[in-house]
């Protein structure tokens, strides 16, 4: 059998509203479509109380495909990290490990630390998800997702991240892995989510990170010591997974 990484490989896929499968879970008859959306800009679909109706959408959709995943973990990293290098194949040993401790893998859907996770989930024979997000660079959903759902609202998304993990492992990333990292902290630091560990990869990337919390925040009284708790900061991918199972 070909793997994904053959370039003229047409993975079978199929829609189901915006929810997306591929591979086996492609299987079955193709639901009919329907868009909502006019292009009239004075029509009610562009008032806020329409908006409120997309937005209870993309939750009922996000619930609904997500619901059955089982045991899983979020996994985080920049979309700009390159296959074949060190955070890469790091991000696909993630996926391998979590997949072998009987965890779904969950990423964002894009390239680069998301494509490698998705991609060790899948070479595992484990479940691999993705939530993606409109944007104006989207790149679309990467080839290793099997169940992929696509979101408007930032908001929807981040839910559905929290809600059907158990926890995070953050690999080395930007803004949008430091704001999902940073939520994750606020949300186990005000007892929103219990029982949720958060393991970063990579002692020389977040360690200044780290002491800056430390040294600055926790200094200035501006967070308590024991916020520092709510994070582990590891090297490897098998100390990465080891941690979260024991945070379960």
């Amino acid at each position: 059998m070909s793997s994904p990484t053959d370039k003229n490989l047409t993975v079978p896929s199929r829609h189901r509203g915006p929810v997306e499968l591929r591979r086996g879970l492609a299987e079955g008859s193709t639901a009919d479509q329907h868009l909502l959306d006019t292009r009239s800009p004075g029509d009610f679909t562009s008032t806020d109380p329409w908006r409120v109706l997309r937005i209870q959408a993309e939750f009922v959709e996000g619930f609904g495909a997500l619901a059955n995943i089982g045991p899983a973990v979020s996994v985080f990293g920049s979309a700009r990290t390159k296959p074949g290098s060190a955070f890469y194949e790091m991000g696909v040993e993630v996926g391998r490990r979590l997949v072998a401790a009987g965890f779904a893998v969950i990423t964002g859907g894009g390239p680069g630390s998301m494509e490698a996770a998705n991609k060790g989930a899948v070479e595992a024979k484990g479940l691999s998800v993705g939530l993606g997000i409109e944007l104006p660079f989207e790149q679309g959903m990467n080839q290793w997702v099997d169940l992929g759902v696509n979101f408007r609202y930032f908001f929807a998304r981040k839910t559905m991240f929290v809600k059907y993990a158990q926890g995070f492992i953050v690999l080395p990333g930007g803004l949008g892995t430091l704001d999902e990292l940073f939520e994750a902290m606020v949300l186990v630091q005000t007892h929103k989510v219990t029982s949720f560990p958060i393991v970063l990869i990579g002692r020389e990337f977040w360690g200044p990170m780290v002491d800056w919390i430390k040294n600055t925040l926790v200094a200035d009284g501006l967070v308590s010591e024991g916020d520092l708790n709510i994070i582990s900061v590891v090297d490897t991918p098998e100390e990465a997974v080891q941690r979260l199972a024991e945070g379960v």
